[in-house]
Formats: structure tokens, C-alpha cells, sequence
């Protein structure tokens, strides 16, 4: 039998081999076992099962809503695709004590995966993970077919969209955004996120233009990731159809990406830095800042300029939710483009990032790009970089010894002012440049990412990155 392990964000596996129906089964009775023992006071006894448009996820979804009926849990199935910011909703807003949510955001299209949802509707804790794959095979899988679930009552399949959205229409200025005549494109990316601007902004002066749109399993041979070099065809479009934006949504729509109206790209950093300045300036907010830390070093000198605290978490939304649940924060991001609002659901919504971007241009009425510009003439270039490089699991834990005790003493020129340690290692300079190094949680993967005020100034870090996992 397959070791499952839950990684970042949940159990992924590639279907067809770990990721079976037997497997799903397993993770499904221990989920239930699980939340039997630890029942959450002030929840109900009640489970809300969503899927994405990958091959099989509503047979995995009707499949594990099965076992969590016939554990003698009610459960709430969605009838057809859903954003996974929906299901999250859901669990909140029904007082749900869990959910479960059939996707593998944005791998490629031969995974699949199983995300737990706590009774927040964020990501389940570690801690939670950890015990639920320790309740593994405990006990038989009990279940009950779906009609027979249905009939008694057990199962409620119901679309959880409409009251998802119905909140984020109440999260941002909406009759600002529906009266604005703002032309806008989003880049779906294969998704389950296709149509939903169109849905929401139904009857508006809004303009939508949805590309890639298609229910595509294999996601037009993409990864349904928001980065630079998923965007060609979208790219190539609006070079010759320009737009006032385009925003871009991952496959299960809880990240966020973007390009300008002619296809230039927007990395994520620079939408966190607008977002940020859009919640400071032009919607008065203040609070604490969360971001993990291989985020943009630009948002730590917005924070000093405007004097709000900043917390600096691992790579994972689950620890920047931890500080959203504890209230006053102003805003959560991080690096791949989740980001995560006060007055919302305490996790990642690409979606509700959407809006709140669109409200930021009716609000400015200037072009995305004379924003970000303003943003480097206060602040400074910020240019960003990342390389994935194959690294045996057995000698990562050497490397980073290594790395903490022998770091380098500075980057390029300037002098190293700063090592984090608690997630990888972070290596910061006095210039604010900074180099890290850092594992994938199940892959024999080494991930090196590095900033710094020029495109020749990153591609020297990510070099020095190579070169530093080759010292042990």
C-alpha cells in the first residue's frame, strides 16, 4: 500500500498510481476518524466536498463523500467544478468542522490531490495532517453509495458558488467596480475559475474576455500554474486586443496572477505590492502585514514606511492563515500568488485578489503600469528570480548545515547583513538583495530563489545558488 504523506498543501499523488480510489478511500475513513475524535466545538458534524476540472475529480469527490456518510457525517457535495475559495467559504460560513477539496492546484495534469480544510476554511494545520495520516488504516473503510446517502439524507449536493460569491460583491466597493467600464481579459488557464468574473460581473458596465476557458483536463499542455511562461497564447491575444488588465487565475482559482492590457507580464510580487498600497492608501486600512518569506523584500520597506508591523512565515499559506485567524491583519501573501484578506476567509482567493485589483484601477483610473512605476520610484527596483534544481533527499539536511554555518559573506558587493534559517536558508544582504535555498517538501527537488535590483543582479544570485549546492 502507498506511504501518503501530506506535503504544503495536502496529499498530491499522480492518478492511476498513488492516486487511486483505494488510496482516496484510506485518506477519506482517516479524515473521518480523525474528526470523530477531535470534534471542534461550535461546528457542526458536517463535511464540504468540492473538485476541479481534472481527470476524475468528481469520482474521487463522490467517492470520499461516500466514506464521510457512511461515517455518519452530513456532507455538502458540489454538483460541478468549483473554485477551491468557494469550498473554503462554505466550510466557514456553514460552521462545517471540516472539508475536503479534490485537486492539485497547479501541478501538472497527471496528479491529482486531496486538500484538507479546517473549520476556518483555511488550510488544515500540520498538526492536523500529521494526525490524520496517523489515523491511516486504523479502521476499515466504512461508506454508503451515493444515492443511498442522498435518500437518507446524508449527502446534500448543493453549488456553493453563488454565496461565495455573493461575499466577495460585499468584500470590495462593487457598485464602484460595476458602473467603472472597465475592459478587462482572464486568463483561466484551463481552470475552474473560468466564467466566474463573467458570472459576478453580470450586468455591469464590465467588459470580460475569458481565455482558455475550456474544460480541459490535460489544461492545453500547461502546468495551470500563474507564471510568466504559461502565458503565450493569453500574451499573444492581447498584443493585438488590448484590455485594462488581465488577471490570472491558477487551476483550482485560490492564486492570482496577472499581465498588463498589451500581455506584458505582472509577477505576483508586484501584485502583492499593489494590493498592499491599495489597502493603505486608497481603502484607509491599517494592520499587520504577513507575507512568507520568499516574498519580495518591497513589501518590508512599504511596512517601515507606514510603520505597521511585519510577520515573516514559511512557505506555505497555511502559516500566514495561523496569523489571519488571530485578527488584525491587513494582509496575507505569498510568493506563488496567494494572497488573503481581512473580513474574508482566512486563506488564499485568487478570485477575491481579482476584485479587489479591479476596484484599484476603478478607484486610480491610471494604467496598472504608471502604478507599479510609482511603487520603484519610492521604493526602489525589485527584480525577482527562481531556479528548481534536482538535489538527493538524503543530502539536503547536510547542505543546509552547511549553508547556515558557512554562509557567504555578502552578495555581489554588498555585505551579508542577515541568515534565516527556519524554513531553508535565507541569506539577506544590506541592499536588501537576498539568495535562499530551500527543499520541496515531497521531490527531490532544491528550490533557489533570489531578488535584487536588476535582471544581471538576480541571474548572478541564482548562479551563486548552483554553485553553493554543490558544497556538500
Amino acid at each position: 500500500m502507498a506511504q501518503i504523506k501530506f506535503g504544503t498543501d495536502g496529499w498530491r499523488a499522480v492518478i492511476g498510481e498513488d492516486f487511486s480510489f483505494a488510496n482516496v478511500e484510506r485518506v477519506a475513513q482517516a479524515t473521518a476518524d480523525y474528526w470523530r475524535a477531535n470534534p471542534v466545538k461550535g461546528t457542526n458534524s458536517e463535511m464540504v466536498i468540492g473538485y476541479d476540472r481534472r481527470f476524475l475529480s468528481d469520482q474521487f469527490a463522490t467517492r470520499s463523500a461516500e466514506v464521510l456518510a457512511g461515517n455518519g457525517f452530513q456532507v455538502v457535495l458540489t454538483p460541478t467544478p468549483s473554485p477551491t475559495p468557494s469550498v473554503s467559504f462554505a466550510v466557514k460560513a456553514r460552521q462545517a468542522v471540516g472539508g475536503i477539496m479534490i485537486t492539485a492546484s497547479h501541478n501538472p495534469p497527471i496528479f491529482n490531490g486531496f486538500k484538507l480544510k479546517s473549520h476556518h476554511g483555511a488550510s488544515a494545520e500540520s498538526t492536523i495532517c500529521q494526525a490524520i495520516e496517523g489515523y491511516l488504516d486504523r479502521n476499515p473503510v466504512q461508506a454508503i453509495s451515493l444515492s443511498q446517502a442522498r435518500k437518507a439524507g446524508r449527502v446534500l449536493v448543493k453549488d456553493v458558488r453563488p454565496s461565495h460569491y455573493a461575499a466577495l460583491k460585499r468584500l470590495v466597493d462593487f457598485k464602484l467596480i460595476a458602473k467603472s467600464k472597465l475592459r478587462f481579459a482572464h486568463e483561466a488557464l484551463f481552470g475552474v475559475g473560468a466564467g466566474c468574473f463573467d458570472e459576478i460581473l453580470a450586468g455591469t458596465t464590465c467588459r470580460v474576455t475569458t481565455l482558455n476557458g475550456a474544460h480541459d483536463p490535460f489544461f492545453g499542455g500547461i502546468n495551470p500554474e500563474p507564471i510568466a511562461r504559461n502565458y503565450t497564447r493569453s500574451a499573444a491575444y492581447l498584443k493585438h486586443h488590448p484590455h485594462d488588465i488581465c488577471l490570472v487565475t491558477d487551476g483550482d482559482a485560490d492564486r492570482v496572477g496577472g499581465m498588463d492590457g498589451r500581455g506584458k507580464y505582472l509577477s505576483t510580487h508586484q501584485l502583492i505590492c499593489l494590493l498592499l498600497r491599495h489597502m493603505l492608501k486608497n481603502r484607509g486600512e491599517q494592520g499587520r502585514v504577513v507575507k512568507a518569506l520568499t516574498t519580495t523584500s518591497m513589501v518590508d520597506k512599504m511596512c517601515a514606511a507606514e510603520g505597521l508591523a511585519l510577520v515573516e512565515t514559511g512557505v506555505g499559506f497555511k502559516y500566514i492563515a495561523a496569523e489571519m485567524i488571530k485578527g488584525g491583519v491587513l494582509l496575507g501573501a505569498e510568493e506563488s500568488g496567494g494572497i488573503g484578506f481581512p473580513g474574508h476567509i482566512p486563506e488564499r482567493d485568487g478570485i477575491a485578489a481579482g476584485l479587489m485589483l479591479l476596484e484599484m484601477l476603478a478607484m486610480e483610473r491610471v494604467s496598472v503600469n504608471q502604478m507599479i512605476a510609482r511603487l520603484v520610484k519610492e521604493f526602489g527596483p525589485h527584480v525577482y528570480g527562481r531556479n528548481d534544481v534536482h538535489y538527493p533527499l538524503e543530502k539536503r539536511s547536510a547542505l543546509m548545515d552547511h549553508l547556515r554555518n558557512h554562509p557567504p559573506s555578502r552578495l555581489q558587493k554588498s555585505p551579508l547583513a542577515d541568515v534565516r534559517s527556519y524554513d531553508g536558508v535565507k541569506f539577506i544582504a544590506e541592499d536588501s538583495s537576498w539568495l535562499m535555498l530551500r527543499g520541496s517538501g515531497t521531490e527531490p527537488i532544491l528550490r533557489i530563489y533570489a531578488e535584487a535590483q536588476t535582471e544581471a543582479g538576480v541571474s548572478k544570485l541564482l548562479a551563486l545558488g548552483r554553485k553553493l549546492t554543490k558544497s556538500v
